[in-house]
């Protein structure tokens, strides 16, 4: 069984792995395949929003890499599982990731209180 630091570092990683392949621009060309830039006027303004392309199994993926909850649900199974099977090669991952969620949070207070 898990203890509350290795589930605060599953939390922080999934976090960040969620982040990195739904949101981060570096991931762009593995979510190209998968959706499409739609634009719609809105009050005279254009806003761009992304939708799944394709039919079938390219559709899903399209769904799942626009979908934050739905990601989430797999990058922690994957995270769980690896930390399970491989903990001595899937413990430092986790930690990068959940250090580099934490920092992205930081960020993200220090942005909204202190600008």
């Amino acid at each position: 069984m898990l203890e509350v630091y290795e589930w605060i570092v599953i939390v922080l990683a999934s976090f960040r792995l969620t982040r990195l392949l739904i949101h981060d621009e570096i991931t762009s060309w593995l979510r190209k395949p998968f959706l499409e830039i739609k634009e719609e006027i809105s009050d005279g303004q254009a806003v761009f929003y992304l939708e799944p392309s394709g039919t079938g199994i390219r559709k899903w993926i399209g769904m799942l890499l626009s979908c934050y909850w739905c990601m989430g649900v797999w990058t922690t199974s994957f995270l769980y599982i690896s930390w399970m099977l491989l903990p001595g090669v899937s413990i430092y991952i986790a930690h990068i990731l959940a250090l580099a969620g934490t920092a992205a949070i930081l960020e993200a207070f220090f942005r909204k209180y202190i600008d």
